[in-house]
């Protein structure tokens, strides 16, 4: 009999959902063949995290691609930005990671590329591959595919990434918090600078349970250990990764949360030196102060719509040497444009020593506006809550790149629906507090009636 998928497991932008209920071994098994058959790659490489389901979805899934006549790569326990360097460094069509990235431990999932990181998500392959996965009804092929392993691609990786940290400079003390997730396979770049940091590790063995705390940076309370370490310590920096460590957060040396699209800002100033006047994409909801930080370093700046999907496509069309998105994702040409949250550890530090600043230093210019932060609302009926808006702030400069943006001479909001809930979710800014407060409560007034 026929497995039955779930068809709420494939996201727009990853395969995620409840383990053993929604994904198991034989859905991944039907994933794998409805993989190898819509890619038609003769070869892929396939990675894992340190979720306990992690070990049975990857043995499936490289039955499943083997059954249908594509050979694998076995590249063992590695972060997703280790899954994307492999998919351009080594001979491969498509890559895999088998991961739910910042989910708590009783999910899984996978994330998809082709060759040279380009992503498999909604409008590039996922829809194709759920139908195929869904329907399982599969031509056999007469020769299955080989598998072999590279465990060699992590230390390719820790010594390509190595090379763009600037040792000319202090030691600096760090903390860094990997949540027993997999940034801590990342913990070998760190060790490669014993003369110029000193590196105070919290968190760093591979537990799939999360004992800890979520890792996941973009949840304050998940910060409050590394806040607390890094003035403890008296460090000038606290870096914190999420569960597949393809993004990143950061905390200054007084221990405040640096705003995520702040470190657009700086790390567009550090690739901007080397690639004078080159593009830079910004995610919509970051502050205007990131596009005047950039545009003030000699950069050109696009907006770009959320999704790391949709920014390396936008990337690629454009041109962007590098683009960062609110929710800490930041994406290198260094990587084929994507996620290296470990480059971005390294350049920021590289910043810092070659500017003589502390982070808070850094930051304070970047201080000009007042944001209210991303706040959601359930809604049930959020196109026509979007037209409302868009009639009572008629006046204002409209952009209908990701739900709608609006701006004022002194103040601006979007306000985008998400992928996956009944929800409307508002970022707004202004030059003034009591104005951004005002603003924040009229534009909610009307999401929320």
């Amino acid at each position: 009999m026929q497995k039955i998928i779930n068809p709420n497991i494939f996201k727009a932008y990853d395969i995620r959902g409840i383990y053993p209920v929604e994904i198991n071994g034989e859905t991944a098994y039907n994933i794998g063949r409805a993989l190898a058959t819509f890619t038609r790659a003769k070869k892929i490489a396939v990675g894992r995290d340190m979720r306990t389901s992690s070990s049975e979805i990857e043995e499936s899934l490289i039955n499943g691609i083997a059954d249908q006549g594509a050979d694998v790569v076995k590249i063992g326990l590695v972060s997703t930005p280790m899954t994307y360097f492999s998919s351009w460094k080594l001979e491969v069509d498509v890559a895999v990671i088998i991961t739910a990235s910042h989910n708590p431990a009783q999910y899984n999932g996978m994330k998809f590329c082709f060759k040279n990181a380009v992503p498999i998500g909604e409008g590039s392959g996922m829809e194709e591959i759920k139908e195929l996965a869904i329907r399982g009804e599969f031509i056999d092929v007469e020769n299955k595919g080989k598998v072999e392993e590279n465990f060699e691609i992590k230390k390719q990786y820790v010594e390509y990434v190595a090379e763009f940290f600037n040792k000319d400079f202090a030691k600096k003390k760090i903390v860094v918090d990997f949540g027993n997730g997999m940034g801590a396979v990342e913990k070998e770049v760190f060790e490669k600078f014993p003369d110029n940091l000193e590196v105070e590790y919290l968190f760093s063995e591979l537990d799939g349970n999360f004992p800890n705390h979520e890792a996941n940076p973009l949840k304050v309370e998940t910060l409050e250990i590394l806040q607390k370490t890094v003035l403890e310590k008296n460090a000038d920096l606290g870096i914190s990764y999420d569960g597949d460590a393809d993004r990143v957060g950061f905390v200054s040396e007084k221990g405040e949360i640096v705003p995520m699209d702040y470190l657009i800002a700086l790390l567009a100033k550090e690739v901007l030196e080397k690639n004078p006047g080159s593009l830079i994409l910004m995610d919509l909801r970051s502050s205007n102060a990131v596009k005047e930080v950039i545009e003030e370093a000699g950069g050109k700046v696009n907006r770009c719509r959320v999704g790391h999907s949709l920014i390396k496509k936008q990337m690629r069309e454009q041109g962007a040497i590098f683009a960062g998105e609110l929710s800490g994702h930041y994406f290198f040409q260094e990587n084929s444009k994507a996620e290296m949250a470990t480059l971005a550890v390294l350049m920021l530090l590289n910043l810092m020593n070659e500017t003589g600043q502390k982070m808070s230093q850094l930051v304070a210019d970047l201080k000009r506006y007042f944001h209210s932060g991303e706040i959601n609302s359930e809604v049930e009926d959020k196109n026509s809550v979007i037209e409302k808006l868009k009639e009572k702030y008629a006046d204002g400069k409209l952009d209908i790149l990701d739900g709608i943006r609006i701006d004022f001479p002194d103040w601006w909001f979007n306000v985008r629906a998400s992928n996956t809930e009944p929800k409307l979710r508002l970022n707004l800014e202004a030059k003034a507090k009591d104005l951004m407060e005002e603003k924040r409560d009229e534009v909610l007034g009307i999401i929320r009636n």
